[in-house]
């Protein structure tokens, strides 16, 4: 590989207007597929073939009405006093503005809605009392039915025994007597008829009192477990100066458009003129459509003053941020226009855009340095830009490789989000390994003798040769005495004088930061982690102020009821279930929602008593479905838990469990790896326990700022939480890969020197006075950029950017530039021990091109070990 870079290196130098010319017609293409085939982002996380998930989208099907995307908006009085009339009147001729807005499926009136909570009570008081004004008056009117009924009956006993009285006269031969007798009887039976025709009509009146009566109880305890249910919800602030309003799109969250969330901003913030003041919960305000923001370009400024300091000129110091902007734009691009066919999170081109930018960078460093270094020892231009290629191009291709892999395998725990998140980030650092190894060298072309100042000429004693030209002879004498007075890195003498302190001293450092790690919570961010001023956060704020932070993350509970029940029987059981959801721990209150057309889905809306990420509603997730089975067994209701609450806590948990699996794949993967490039047994493991120790530091610090609030006023963390719950397996896949890059370019040259003949300890000292300048800008370097986003305008990003910053500032320079010498030192020839059966086994993979200059080649003649360790890394 490393003869092939080699040539790739010097054709690209000799063929630069191609390379140059095949690049920007690449970037107009990716461009142009941007410009035709992006979306929008979301920040939708879903887990396909969860039961969350499997609830949510039987959910749309079967209660269209509860699927679309939502949002709250509060109104708050500037005074902060209870609303006026006038101010009433303006926010609900702004909700009615707003229902008139096509894309908007409902706004709720706060005033309207809390009218019927409180008059639900006079409601219920004003129906049981004509409740008992019935039944005393049927009551009363049952004893009148009765006795009217009795002296019916009489009378009609009466008539009969007349009846018989008259037949006995016709028996007896007085047959006008008889008729007499029939004729009063005749009358009487109409009169009993009449009496008994009023008492039919008067009974069926009782009866449908009664029936009415009836009703009117199931309709009072309809209503009085409706208010029992609805007991602790509000709309508007029991001191009247805070209200809020539902706001239900027409379409999901993530498929709501920039321009459509700002008209609701719009038209909402019209009613400031009336002295209401007006905030957008999250859903409402986000905006994922930006992915640079000015705090990131702090970072790229800070890594563009090490550069001009390391390198001495801006033309060579603006090539590395060139070349990682270019791998930026073709990979993020790449990225962006997928959008349109692929569903993405912003975090995904934001990732991509991070490590993009730091190892980009860092890539073409490592090969400019090598070449400035060769010029400076008498190689002539073209062939150096191919022999920088050939050994830092390829030790770049091994380490990027290691990158790439580990960011591929977020694909491990089978979240589509993640597997996006981590192609995409593979896709812009590969092609930030193909700019260093093609556009890189082509600019070394562009550029010539000016990648190094006049003054570092002058420093070396060295006139600059023409192009193609080689050195005179009294510049090849001053060549061969510069490579020989490389001065020696004063830290990696003190690290190695002192190598038990230091072990001791690194270990309690990074054992110490790694303390806060046991207590790791992850969830994902809500309002109350957005920036302080923003609109979010205060509507956040204002909510769980006025009504309790369970309003701002409530869980949604999907009920199916058994077939075959009547209305009665499905409102019973339906009830029932709601008292069951209220008398668990940590629920504030529970409302049926809303069912299904069919009657058979009953949506239940559970209040938690903390927000959407507090540890109380993730144990009170987990309760419900633990619960669910004994539920179901009591009332034959079966329950599953969906939302984004639901959805968000199921995300985190799937993540946690697929840490193990994730981080054995890596730290097999490390071991491997670092077995092939140092062909030693101790190496690895020591290599590979540093970034552990660097991990677990990361994460303590992680834990410390975001979770436990310290140092929260520096980092802006007003709102200390769960920490993210994806950036866990994200640091250790990045950390992983940038690890081994500096594991490999400083080590390998440890290990050459050791190859080459000198003493062990010694070696560790001469390779890392060799790469310890680069490596040591380049990891100030990725540092800059990773804290560039630590105030991103996206907050997501912001922990992320921390812990990569704090994991490559504490691997880089305590691991790998502290504990691995020291251990290496202590360790002396054993470092480097390794079964020959082993060693006859293994692959000679050549990271740094060893064996790519000969005799011939070295400008000096002493062939390619010695021109290797003597070049600087």
């Amino acid at each position: 590989m490393a003869s092939l870079l080699y040539r790739l290196g010097k054709f690209s130098f000799r063929h630069r207007w191609w390379f140059l010319s095949a690049w920007l017609v690449m970037l107009l293409g990716i461009g142009g597929a941007f410009a035709a085939f992006s979306a929008p982002t979301t920040n939708n996380f879903t887990i396909p073939g969860s039961e969350s998930q499997r609830v949510l989208d039987e959910l749309r099907n079967r209660v269209p009405d509860a699927a679309g995307g939502s949002g709250r908006i509060v109104f708050e009085t500037s005074s902060g006093e209870a609303f006026t009339e006038a101010e009433r009147r303006a926010v609900t001729d702004t909700v009615a503005e707003l229902n008139s807005l096509d894309f908007l499926k409902s706004v709720s009136d706060p005033f309207e809605m809390q009218a019927q909570l409180d008059g639900s009570a006079d409601q219920l008081a004003a129906g049981q009392a004509e409740l008992e004004a019935a039944r005393a008056q049927l009551e009363a009117g049952k004893p009148q039915l009765d006795a009217a009924a009795a002296q019916l009956a009489a009378g009609r006993d009466q008539l009969s025994m007349a009846q018989m009285q008259a037949d006995q006269l016709d028996a007896a031969g007085q047959v006008q007597q008889a008729e007499a007798v029939r004729a009063q009887l005749s009358a009487q039976e109409e009169q009993l008829d009449a009496g008994e025709a009023q008492l039919a009509e008067q009974q069926g009146a009782y009866d449908d009192g009664v029936a009415r009566l009836a009703d009117g109880e199931e309709e009072l305890l309809e209503a009085q477990r409706l208010a029992e249910a609805t007991d602790g919800l509000r709309f508007v602030s029991e001191d009247g100066a805070t209200a809020f309003s539902e706001v239900q799109f027409q379409e999901q969250s993530y498929s709501v458009t920039p321009e459509q969330r700002q008209e609701v901003q719009d038209t909402a913030n019209r009613i400031t003129d009336s002295g209401v003041q007006v905030f957008f919960s999250k859903e409402i305000v986000e905006d994922v459509s930006s992915l640079f923001g000015p705090s990131e370009g702090i970072g790229v400024a800070v890594a563009a003053v090490v550069l001009i300091l390391m390198l001495g000129t801006l033309v060579a110091a603006g090539l590395p941020l060139l070349m990682a902007l270019v791998g930026v734009i073709a990979g993020v691009g790449t990225t962006m226009a997928l959008t349109g066919v692929v569903e993405m999170t912003s975090i995904s081109p934001m990732l991509a855009l991070m490590l993009g930018l730091a190892v980009g960078i860092d890539y073409s460093l490592f090969i400019i340095n090598r070449h400035r270094t060769q010029l400076l020892h008498g190689m002539e231009l073209e062939e150096s830009a191919g022999v920088a290629t050939g050994t830092s191009g390829n030790a770049v291709l091994f380490a990027g490789l290691t990158v790439v892999i580990a960011l591929a395998a977020l694909a491990v725990p089978g979240l589509p989000f993640l597997s996006v998140m981590g192609l995409a980030a593979a896709g812009t650092v590969a092609m930030a390994i193909l700019v260093a190894l093609t556009l890189t060298p082509a600019f070394l072309g562009f550029i010539g003798n000016r990648i190094l100042s006049k003054k570092a000429w002058a420093q070396a004693g060295i006139t600059p040769p023409a192009p193609h030209a080689a050195l005179a002879p009294e510049d090849q004498a001053a060549a061969a005495q510069h490579k020989e007075n490389g001065s020696p890195r004063r830290w990696g003498r003190l690290v190695t004088k002192h190598p038990v302190i230091t072990v001791v001293l690194s270990v309690l450092l990074l054992g110490t930061m790694a303390i806060p790690a046991g207590s790791l919570r992850v969830g994902l961010p809500d309002g109350g982690s957005e920036p302080v001023d923003s609109t979010a956060y205060q509507a956040y704020q204002r909510l769980g102020d006025s009504f309790g932070e369970g309003i701002n993350g409530p869980v949604i509970v999907v009920g199916y009821l058994p077939d075959g029940l009547t209305d009665r029987e499905a409102s019973d059981l339906t009830y029932e279930v709601a008292g069951k959801l209220r008398g668990l721990e940590n629920v504030t209150t529970v409302v049926p929602a809303s069912t299904s057309d069919d009657g058979g889905m009953v949506v239940y809306q559970v209040i938690p008593e903390g927000g959407p990420a507090a540890e109380g509603t993730e144990d009170l997730v987990h309760t419900i479905r633990d619960d669910a089975g004994q539920i179901q067994d009591e009332t034959g209701v079966e329950i599953a838990i969906t939302g984004q609450t639901g959805i968000n806590i199921d995300v985190s948990d799937k993540l946690m469990d697929a840490i193990p699996v994730y981080l054995l794949i890596v730290v097999g993967l490390s071991l491997v790896l670092l077995l092939l490039v140092f062909r030693s047994v101790l190496v690895p493991l020591i290599a590979t326990g540093g970034f552990l120790l660097s991990l677990a530091a990361s994460f303590g610090a992680v834990v410390a700022i975001y979770q436990w609030g310290w140092l929260g006023g520096i980092f802006d963390v007003h709102n200390p939480g769960a920490v993210l719950s994806f950036l866990p397996i994200i640091l250790i896949g990045v950390l992983f890969g940038l690890a081994m890059d500096y594991q490999m370019f400083l080590v390998s040259g440890m290990r050459e020197a050791y190859v080459h003949g000198e003493d062990p300890r010694q070696a560790v000292r001469s390779g890392f006075d060799h790469a310890s300048r680069v490596v040591t800008a380049a990891a100030i370097i990725m540092v800059s950029v990773f804290a560039g986003f630590i105030f991103a305008h996206l907050t997501m990003v912001r922990p992320i950017g921390f812990a990569l910053a704090i994991g490559v500032l504490l691997d880089a320079f305590v691991i790998r530039m502290t504990l691995i010498p020291a251990v290496l030192h202590l360790l002396g020839k054993s470092a480097w021990w390794i079964p020959k059966w082993l060693d006859r086994i293994l692959p000679d993979v050549d990271v740094e091109g060893a064996r790519l200059l000969g005799p011939a080649q070295s400008p000096d003649g002493t062939g390619a070990e010695q021109e290797l360790a003597s070049a600087g890394r």
